[in-house]
């Protein structure tokens, strides 16, 4: 009798709390969502008069990215983040470097053909096979992930490891075709979506977790920052290997519906197509997860049906989030563009482009993992609004500096070499984990949601103005993946010096948790 109040009483508290996490994620979701629907509706009704039918597709498309989000980041938190910690953690049970090794790069190669926007820009570069860049990139991620395990087994500065790989790359840029230089760097957020996102954060974490000293929590971050290198390595030695001209868009029709019975048959037949390709890409973590248990973790029964439940949950959400940007969101995007850019006035598209910046970055299911990593590995020093304000600063900015290039036709190296310049030089005087949270916000920041109403959005916009889709409309993921790099060290060097002018270098070095002034670290665990 006993064993049974104690189950129903476990049962009834495990429900409890499912439901206020249900509760708390649905809130989170919609206000993320519902200011790129009331922005949406205001320049429909006012100066950019779109069908209704794809007015329904883009309000059933949100509600279904509602449904996603919540379902996703309530998966993410029972399944991935405790799967890449667990993983994370029993890899450096060896002891062995080349061992730890081997299994990161195997790791860093499944979760990257696991991403889902991977076969789509395989897709737009079509001198290149698609097989060949889709193992290119998932090598260049392998490598680079190997890379941060070491940067922090061993400690190294990232600002350092920066400098090195990035003069690399553009140093590479000037080697290959302008057409190719914009898919190439968007590549670099692709490729970290919000498949691997979560389990490489988490990946971190785990690894940091053989290390006692006082920075490992630092540490734990900047792995998504080296990850992103990779891909843009791989695509721009492809482009010169291969002498190509560049990549292209294919032009897609936007589908106008005559019902509503057309209308839920165009949902209805792009469900089962993401249903698959989800499921393949989640496969191969699951299998990777179970060797990983059969061998090493060896979790119990109740830890195993947690993370089950979990994968359940990410695999509905993912389904739900990305039929409704696809489907729903894409054709709007895109005749927003064209509407907008084919005004008199259509300068307006760069600060509309910021607005719909500002508040879609909210939306994109791995800033919610990152934010919620931050505060719980800061203990809360770093709060989540302060880094999603930030995002969401940078990604104003980075939106209207893509829509000046639409317009312009300006390349994109004139705007990310400074940037990058910039940001590189601040890593050197903000506080490390300020640093290494920027560079991983980057490759979070730039996620589905940029890719299905952004970037179509400036493909619309480029369209309009005559411009070149390859060399000027792609870039925008590119764009949103460098400006969190400055924003958030800006917010991290204010942090920096707001605390030195209150508490002073005695009280600093008092008070628990702040050591920013000796090594330029602000956590201390």
């Amino acid at each position: 009798m006993n064993r049974r109040q104690t189950f129903l009483r476990e049962a009834s508290q495990h429900k409890e709390e499912l439901a206020r996490m249900l509760k708390d994620k649905l809130k989170e979701a919609v206000s993320s969502v519902l200011p790129i629907i009331m922005i949406v509706m205001v320049l429909c009704f006012t100066i950019a008069p779109v069908s209704s039918g794809i007015m329904l597709e883009f309000i059933i498309g949100a509600v279904l990215l509602v449904m996603g989000m919540v379902l996703f980041t309530m998966g993410a938190e029972m399944s991935m983040t405790p799967m890449g910690e667990k993983v994370g953690s029993s890899m450096t049970k060896s002891k062995k470097l080349w061992v730890m090794g081997v299994l990161g790069f195997i790791l860093g190669f499944i979760i990257t053909i696991s991403e889902p926007d991977l076969q789509v820009l395989a897709e737009q570069v079509p001198s290149v096979p698609n097989i060949v860049l889709i193992l290119a990139v998932a090598v260049g991620v392998g490598i680079f992930l190997v890379v941060a395990f070491c940067r922090i087994l061993f400690s190294i500065s990232l600002p350092t490891m920066l400098v090195v790989f990035y003069a690399v790359v553009f140093l590479l840029a000037f080697f290959t075709p302008k057409s190719f230089l914009a898919v190439a760097f968007d590549s670099g957020g692709v490729t970290t979506g919000p498949m691997t996102v979560p389990f490489i954060m988490a990946l971190g974490i785990g690894i940091s977790s053989i290390r006692n000293d006082k920075h490992a929590a630092d540490d734990s971050f900047g792995l998504v920052a080296l990850c992103s290198i990779g891909p843009i390595l791989a695509v721009l030695i492809l482009g010169i290997i291969y002498k190509s001209d560049g990549g292209y868009y294919a032009l897609g029709t936007i589908t106008e519906v005559e019902d509503s019975i057309e209308l839920g048959r165009i949902f209805l037949e792009a469900l089962p197509e993401y249903m698959i390709e989800i499921a393949g890409s989640l496969l191969p973590i699951v299998v990777a997860f179970g060797i990983f248990q059969v061998f090493l973790l060896k979790l119990s029964k109740k830890n195993l049906i947690k993370i089950l439940v979990g994968l359940i949950y990410t695999y509905l959400g993912l389904v739900l989030f990305l039929t409704g940007v696809n489907v729903g969101f894409m054709p709007a995007g895109n005749y927003l563009g064209q509407i907008i850019a084919s005004l008199p006035y259509r300068w307006i598209i760069i600060p509309i482009g910021m607005v719909i910046g500002y508040f879609i970055v909210m939306a994109e299911p791995a800033v919610h993992v990152l934010t919620k990593q931050v505060e719980e590995v800061t203990d809360g020093v770093i709060s989540g609004s302060l880094i999603r304000t930030g995002l969401s600063i940078s990604v104003a900015v980075s939106v209207g500096l893509a829509m000046f290039r639409v317009l312009t036709g300006s390349s994109i190296l004139y705007l990310l070499i400074p940037g990058y310049g910039v940001a590189i030089l601040l890593s050197f005087f903000v506080p490390k984990i300020f640093t290494a949270i920027a560079f991983d916000s980057g490759g979070v920041a730039s996620g589905p949601m940029t890719a299905t109403f952004l970037l179509p959005f400036a493909i619309g916009a480029c369209m309009s103005v005559g411009g070149d889709i390859v060399s000027d409309a792609f870039g925008v993921v590119a764009m949103v993946a460098m400006t969190p790099l400055i924003t958030i060290q800006v917010i991290g060097l204010i942090f920096k010096l707001q605390e030195k002018k209150s508490l002073g270098e005695k009280t600093a070095e008092a008070v628990p948790g702040l050591d920013m002034y000796e090594d330029d670290s602000i956590i201390d665990l």
